[in-house]
């Protein structure tokens, strides 16, 4: 009898450690399949980063983008100081360069002096052929780095001063965008721009003001913002 129960005894334990050890196995499998599916939730916190870089990326360039570009001149001729008074609150609201037209020839108050018919200006309104006027330098240095040109002159007999249409002849403006401005004490823009446009040919030619004599400088530069360049 004591043999038989020493057998069922030690049957027992062998199922009772058979048991255990299916038991530690399982909770073995359990552990490593665990670790394993912490492996996507890492891969994602990676693919998190990626946005960020990307919009570094993306901010670079645009950066980049806006920092190019062309630059800005104004051009213009003065025979009173009155245009370049003008020109100067341009160039002041662009950050734009200044290139003065200068006749070889420069007229004096008698030349300018309209109501004498023997006068310069007189002479030459009337017969065109003279108001062909040679200008110290017709073309500004660098002038292929410009994008945006503008043009001043005063109003001589309802159009552009002609010192203005040397300069005009004489460069291409292909690829550039063109603004017409002129001073007068009465006379508007009329079709200076127009005829300036034909002269040149080529350009992006947009619609010019006038001001007049002794303009603030609070309206030109409030002109100047409203172009939106």
């Amino acid at each position: 009898m004591k043999k038989f129960f020493a057998i069922l005894l030690c049957v027992m334990m062998v199922f009772s450690l058979v048991a255990c050890a299916s038991q530690n196995k399982e909770n073995s499998s359990d552990s490593d399949n665990s670790t394993n599916e912490s492996t996507p939730a890492e891969n994602s916190s990676d693919s998190a980063e990626q946005p960020d870089e990307s919009s570094d990326t993306a901010s670079s360039e645009t950066s980049g983008g806006e920092a190019a570009g062309g630059k800005t001149l104004v051009v213009y001729y003065s025979a009173t100081n009155n245009t370049e008074t003008v020109a100067g609150y341009i160039a002041e609201a662009t950050g734009a360069d200044l290139f003065e037209l200068v006749p070889k020839e420069p007229y004096t108050s008698d030349d300018l002096n309209w109501t004498n018919r023997n006068s310069r200006v007189s002479r030459e309104h009337d017969d065109a052929s003279l108001r062909a006027v040679d200008l110290e330098n017709a073309v500004p240095d660098h002038w292929d780095e410009y994008d945006t040109v503008f043009i001043g002159y005063p109003i001589w007999w309802g159009i552009a001063a002609w010192p203005t249409d040397t300069f005009v002849m004489a460069n291409d403006f292909t690829g550039k965008t063109v603004i017409p401005f002129c001073t007068s004490s009465s006379s508007g823009l009329g079709q200076s721009g127009e005829l300036l446009k034909e002269e040149a040919g080529t350009g992006n030619w947009l619609e010019g003001q006038r001001f007049r004599s002794g303009e603030s400088e609070d309206t030109v530069k409030k002109w100047v913002q409203g172009l939106d360049l």
